[in-house]
Formats: structure tokens, C-alpha cells, sequence
């Protein structure tokens, strides 16, 4: 039977679509909250870096009543490198709301959102967001959105009678008529109660419940998160734990937790097609499966699309090592990479030949970078290896990951998009113009991508949108050029003085500033040309005792460069690595001293 007192969804989207205003928008017109509860916007954006970074990063579980009904939504990133959090929570769901920008349209990760949600047998319901924008074409993205739902292989009746609706976050409504504004967000909840089937139960059968989310409490330890496809769960139950290559575990359930409103609330019974936390069990993983311990059935394992790009995660021997971190140790690394696997699943960790260093593995630099971005605000210091692309042997032949790049640049803008995107065996699919933009697409290696976003962005003083999507692996291209500037090496310790940069900064871009510290082998600049340089940042201005008027030069200093974590994980080579401590983020070369540097590159010639 469906459970009609109940609706699971999902919010999936592209990057920036609205799919977090648009739950804060379903929030204050709940009437489930006091003035003053749902402070500033972004409410479910509760992480740090999230709220920094403007995107959603992890999953979110929410519930609200509506008509006797209770809808359980879960908001969920549209960045494609978080991918494996979407692969995860359509299990959960019976329907999405696809979200589509009125102006941008179906972008790539739409593509893939809208994929993983029909490949799970969701019910889509499209909400064409953003109407009052100034250069909304909702009709026309509405047709889009139908030739994507074609192109996907959906029936050529579904695709013709598939239910949408228009919105305005901003403005905090929807509509069937763009034309017509109406005064809340009523029509889209009555959309989801009517479009929308409530969940399939067996409430007589034993139970089964599909772990999909994993939370940690420092009171609790693990909790486990998903939904009940068939029976009961109540406090202190005996279940059988269904773990991977069928181990399983006995188990005692100590609480159960429903969502309600943006909390979760201890209940002495949850029933099937609820999604629930559950407290008390350790050592399980994402995938595993709750059930029945006298009748014990398995639901099928939740599988996430494989990682596409990889870097080495290793312990800190800079001379600076030690000063601003609390763990420091390979073991301490370790430790917190193995925590990081029970609940992301879209991430892999490996061993190396070395004892102090990790391979990891994931979906894109964003994805490894919050990570690492995460340890070094817990205190963690890491040195980081250049990222690369994750090759594939299909008989005698090598593949490598390809991806679908999108970019959106003022027309006038557009030739270093095209140099670029071309330089780095990129092949134009399509090229549209919309008004004053213009719209390209490219399918181009993954290996290009590196580091392209900040140097694209500073041929277009900043004026390029770009998303890409991984589309599949195809036969492996040239190597795709690499950085076209040298760097300046510093070849002493101490300090930067500002004479020594005033003296070095015309031909070069300081990567430092008077009085931070520095050391043998660290990248201190870019240089204005190819060749590598070694130089003393620490030089000081000789003092005498003579004096001359006008002899003495007024050292007017420009600001350096300071890089962002993503921006220098992109920069870097196969010889160099990132520093990162809770304080700063530093380049520097693998091997510091220039005469093991020297020897090295004679023993490779």
C-alpha cells in the first residue's frame, strides 16, 4: 500500500538555481515558526564553509506539515563535484523538484541530477525558478527542459505530461502562468500532494531500512540515517545489521528520531516509509542495511559513480612544520581520512609506497579541497600533491575522464575562452548567444580543467561562469600544456624584507609580503618568464654612514598575490606541493635544497 499521510522529495538542481531559497521560502510560509526563529537566509546552510562559499555542501533532512500531510525534503548541493550526496538521497524519495534557473536554463549538472533522480524512479516535478529576473525566458526554458527529458530516453508521453510550475524564491511565490503572480507557494505544495505518491509500504512485513546518510554526535557516535521501506522501528529493538560481502551483525537500537521542522524529534515508533536517524549502532557504513534479525533480507547496495581525480595527501617536513597545527603525525592524518569515509561516499583513500603519505581520491578539486580545507580548520597540517586525473586500461589502450564544460562570457570576452578551451584540447559542441553573453560548450579532458577556472577567469577580468560535468571516459589525449610562467625560489630562511621584494617584484608576482616567513624551497613568486629562479627575499639594503639627499629610493611595494586553497592546488606541478596549516597556505617544492634539486634533475636527464 502507499502511505497517503506522508511524502518524501528530494530538491535537486544545478549550481545557484535557488534550491536553498526556495526551502527557506517553504520554511517561512509553514506558519510552523515564530517571528524571530528563521534568522538572515540560507537557513538549512548551517557549515561554515558553506555559508563562505555560497553553495551547499552536504545533505540536508527537513519536514514540514501541510494539509494533514507531513513532506519530508531533503535539500541537496548542485556543484557537480558533490555528486555522491544526490546519488545517495534519491533512495530516500519518491519525487524531486527539479529546479531550473528561468534565465540559464538546463546546465550540466542538471543533466546529471535529473539523471540519477529517473534512474531512480522519482517523479519529477520541474519548478522554473527565478521568473523575476530581468532576463528570465521561462517559456523557453520550459522547452528545453523537454528536449532534455527526450534526449534523456524518457517516454515521449512523459515527457509531454510531465507537471511544472513557475517560481520566484525572491519574490516567495509559484504559479501555473508566468504572467499571473499569485501570493505564496500553495501551488507548489499542492502540486506535491497531487503529483507526488506517497511512499510504498509493507507495514506487516520484517523490517528493512537502507542506510544512506551517516551523522556523528559527540554524545551518541554514529547515527544512522534513511528511510523504512517495510516494518517497525522502535527504542531498545534487536535488528540484524547487512553489512558488505554479507557480514552481518547483531545489533540493539537505543533511539529512534523523526524530522520534524528543521529538528529531530524522539519518537517509540516509526513506521514504514518514514525517514528516521537511529542512534546506538557502530561500525556500520553507508549502503548497509537495517533488518529483521529472524528474517534477515538485504536491499541492494547504493552505488556512486567512481572518483575522477586524485592527489596525495602527505605529512608536513617544511621547516616551518609544526608551529601553527595540533596534529601533525601520519597516523593522526590517517585517522581523520578514514572518519571522512564513513560518510562520503563518493570519496576513496589508498596507500602509497611511502608511510607518510595518502592517495585520495574524489570527484574534482572543489570536492578534495573542502575537505582539506575542513582538516586545516580542525588543526590539521598537510602537504598536498599536485591534482591528476585518474586513467583507466581498456585492453592495450588508455582512457581518461572527459567532462562537459559550459562557460557564459560576455561576446567581446569570448576569444581567450575559445584560446584556452582550444590549448587544452578542448572540442566546441555549441555555441549559443543571449543577448549580450554568449553561451559555449566543450567537451574537454579532465586533465585541462586544472587549474583553467582561475586562469579563465583572469583573461575575463572576472566575467565567466563556469560549470563542467564529468560525461564519461573516452581514449586518451596528448598531455595538455602546463604552466606557461616560472616560479621564484627562495634559497634562504627568515623572513621577507621589503627591499628584497622591491627588487624582485618587476619581474616578478610576489607570492609573499614584507615579515611572513619563508624558507629554502618555497615558491615566494611567479616569474614574468619560463625559467625557474632562485632568490634571497630576505636581502636587507646595506647600511653606511654616509647620507646623500636624493640617494635613497622610496620602496613602494604592490600588494602580493595571495592564493586561494583551490587556486594553488590548480597552480602547482608534478615537483612542487601545497603547504597547508591552519594558518597560512604556502607553494614550496617537493625536494627544498637547489643542489638536491640539481642532482635529481641530472639523474632524470
Amino acid at each position: 500500500m502507499r502511505r497517503q499521510d506522508l511524502r518524501n522529495i528530494v530538491i535537486i538542481a544545478h549550481v545557484d538555481h535557488g534550491k536553498t531559497s526556495l526551502v527557506d521560502c517553504l520554511l517561512h510560509q509553514s506558519g510552523q515558526f515564530r517571528s524571530g526563529q528563521l534568522q538572515g537566509d540560507c537557513i538549512l546552510d548551517r557549515n561554515d564553509q558553506e555559508r563562505e562559499r555560497g553553495i551547499t555542501i552536504l545533505a540536508k533532512n527537513i519536514a514540514i506539515p501541510y494539509m494533514g500531510v507531513k513532506i519530508n525534503i531533503i535539500d541537496t548541493p548542485g556543484h557537480a563535484d558533490f555528486g555522491g550526496e544526490v546519488e545517495r538521497v534519491v533512495r530516500m524519495a519518491d519525487g524531486a523538484l527539479v529546479l531550473i534557473d528561468a534565465a540559464e536554463g538546463p546546465m550540466p549538472q542538471t543533466r546529471f541530477v535529473l539523471t540519477k533522480a529517473l534512474e531512480a524512479g522519482l517523479k519529477p516535478i520541474v519548478v522554473i525558478n527565478k521568473i523575476d529576473r530581468s532576463d528570465a525566458r521561462p517559456t523557453e526554458v520550459l522547452n528545453e527542459v523537454f528536449d532534455l527529458l527526450i534526449d534523456l530516453g524518457v517516454d515521449d508521453e512523459i515527457a509531454a505530461d510531465f507537471p511544472y510550475l513557475f517560481a520566484t524564491s525572491r519574490e516567495g511565490y509559484a504559479t501555473s502562468d508566468p504572467e499571473v503572480p499569485t501570493d505564496s507557494m500553495r501551488p507548489l505544495l499542492d502540486m506535491v500532494l497531487r503529483e507526488i505518491p506517497g511512499p510504498w509500504v509493507e507495514e506487516d512485513a520484517p523490517l528493512q531500512m537502507l542506510i544512506t546518510t551517516l551523522d556523528w554526535s559527540e554524545y551518541v557516535g554514529r547515527i544512522a540515517i534513511g528511510r523504512i521501506s517495510s516494518g517497525k522501528l522502535r527504542p531498545k529493538q534487536k535488528v540484524m545489521l547487512m553489512q558488505r560481502d554479507g557480514a552481518t551483525t547483531p545489533c540493539t537500537v537505543s533511539r529512534v528520531h523523526v524530522f520534524e521542522n528543521l529538528d529531530r524529534k524522539e519518537v517509540q515508533e516509526a513506521t514504514a516509509g518514514e525517514v528516521v536517524a537511529v542512534e546506538g549502532i557502530e561500525d556500520l557504513e553507508i549502503g548497509d542495511t537495517l533488518t529483521d534479525p529472524e528474517q534477515p533480507r538485504a536491499l541492494s547496495r547504493l552505488e556512486v559513480d567512481q572518483p575522477t581525480l586524485e592527489m596525495t595527501f602527505a605529512v608536513n617536513n617544511s621547516p616551518l612544520a609544526g608551529r601553527d597545527g595540533k596534529y601533525v603525525t601520519s597516523r593522526q592524518i590517517r585517522d581523520r581520512l578514514m572518519r571522512e569515509l564513513e560518510r562520503n561516499v563518493a570519496l576513496q583513500v589508498k596507500p602509497t609506497e611511502g608511510a607518510e603519505s595518502f592517495s585520495v581520491l574524489g570527484r574534482g578539486v572543489l570536492h578534495l579541497s573542502v575537505l582539506i580545507e575542513t582538516m586545516r580548520r580542525e588543526g590539521y597540517e598537510l602537504s598536498i600533491g599536485k591534482p591528476r586525473v585518474i586513467l583507466l586500461q581498456v585492453g592495450k589502450e588508455t582512457h581518461e575522464p572527459f567532462e562537459h564544460l559550459v562557460v557564459e562570457v560576455p561576446t567581446e570576452k569570448l576569444g581567450p575562452v575559445m584560446e584556452m578551451a582550444g590549448d587544452r584540447r578542448g572540442e566546441l559542441v555549441e555555441m549559443t548567444t543571449r543577448g549580450e553573453f554568449t553561451h559555449v560548450s566543450f567537451s574537454i579532458p579532465a586533465r585541462g580543467l586544472i587549474g583553467m577556472r582561475t586562469r579563465l577567469l583572469n583573461a575575463t577580468q572576472g566575467t565567466a561562469i563556469i560549470h563542467h560535468r564529468f560525461s564519461g571516459y573516452r581514449l586518451a589525449l596528448d598531455e595538455p600544456p602546463r604552466r606557461n610562467n616560472g616560479v621564484l625560489i627562495s634559497n634562504v630562511a627568515g623572513k621577507a624584507v621589503g627591499f628584497g621584494l622591491f627588487n624582485l617584484q618587476e619581474r616578478a608576482d610576489m607570492f609573499v609580503g614584507p615579515g611572513d616567513d619563508i624558507y629554502e624551497g618555497m615558491i615566494v613568486g611567479e616569474n614574468s618568464r619560463s625559467g625557474v629562479m632562485t632568490v634571497n627575499p630576505a636581502k636587507e639594503k646595506k647600511l653606511t654612514n654616509m647620507r646623500a639627499s636624493g640617494s635613497d629610493e622610496n620602496i613602494l611595494l604592490k600588494p602580493p598575490r595571495r592564493l586561494s586553497l583551490e587556486a594553488a592546488l590548480e597552480y602547482i606541478e608534478d615537483d612542487e606541493f601545497v603547504e597547508v596549516t591552519p594558518n597560512a597556505v604556502r607553494l614550496r617544492k617537493i625536494i627544498l635544497k637547489e643542489s638536491d634539486r640539481r642532482r635529481e634533475s641530472r639523474r632524470g636527464n
